[in-house]
């Protein structure tokens, strides 16, 4: 008789599973479907279905920058809110998301 399934065991931060499992769960796809899915796309692409970078336009994190880096982004910022150089919320956040699931294509 043959073995139908095999064991994977991974260590992976909680907090990064509990957010895949939910996102998981919404799409109605099981963890182990998923990394089924995964390990066939390996297969099929003979190595990762994805390119692994970090985006070069991606956004920088207060915790990565220096004081005068974030000092010189917030006079930036208050010379243009000075200037009334502003958008609607609703424009911005249609734009940001319009970003987002752009990035998601590529």
């Amino acid at each position: 008789m043959a073995i139908k399934s095999s064991n994977v065991t991974a260590r992976v931060e909680p907090k990064l599973k509990e957010q895949a499992e939910t996102i998981l769960a919404k799409l109605g796809i099981p963890t182990s479907t998923a990394i089924n899915m995964y390990y066939r796309q390996i297969v099929m692409w003979n190595g990762l279905p994805f390119r692994p970078a970090v985006p070069s336009n991606r956004p920088i994190a207060r915790d990565e920058m220096t004081g005068e880096e974030f000092n010189i982004r917030m006079a930036v910022g208050y010379t243009q809110a000075k200037a009334n150089q502003s958008a609607p919320t609703d424009e911005v956040f249609s734009r940001l998301i319009g970003e987002i699931e752009n990035e998601k294509e590529v």
